[in-house]
């Protein structure tokens, strides 16, 4: 991915209580359509930002809800546990990076996702847009 997003990134839960820096640009972008996500985002897709764990810096506690995949492996969900906004997520497969919910973030509004994934548990009526690759699962 070329380096076309300004950084560092902040973001904060609604409450204040949790809050973080990530000093480096995303390796990806994508909307989720999986049936977790839909569940996590009220029925829509998740939209994510994948960063390397090194690079990202969290100020306060964040409580942890796991799921097993479609993959097998174990999704890890954080989110405030004051206030419940949802800030990342982990994943057994891939340690190195954590998915961090883009609504979280500041700069919401530079980061465009790029892909669309697990859009075979996508509603009927959910559209990619022109221009948006589309992966049926997890590319």
């Amino acid at each position: 991915m070329t380096d076309l997003t300004p950084h560092p990134f902040t973001g904060r839960c609604n409450c204040g209580a949790v809050s973080a820096t990530i000093d480096a640009p995303p390796l990806w972008v994508r909307q989720c359509w999986c049936a977790q996500c839909q569940r996590i985002a009220c029925g829509n897709a998740t939209v994510n930002a994948s960063f390397p764990v090194e690079h990202i810096h969290l100020e306060g506690e964040l409580a942890w809800s796991p799921n097993t995949a479609a993959s097998g492996n174990v999704v890890e969900h954080g989110f405030c546990a004051k206030c419940g906004t949802q800030v990342m997520s982990r994943n057994s497969g891939r340690l190195q990076a954590r998915t961090v919910r883009v609504g979280f973030l500041d700069q919401s509004d530079a980061l465009v996702p790029d892909s669309a994934i697990w859009l075979e548990e996508a509603p009927e009526w959910v559209r990619v847009p022109e221009g948006m690759e589309g992966f049926p699962r997890q590319p």
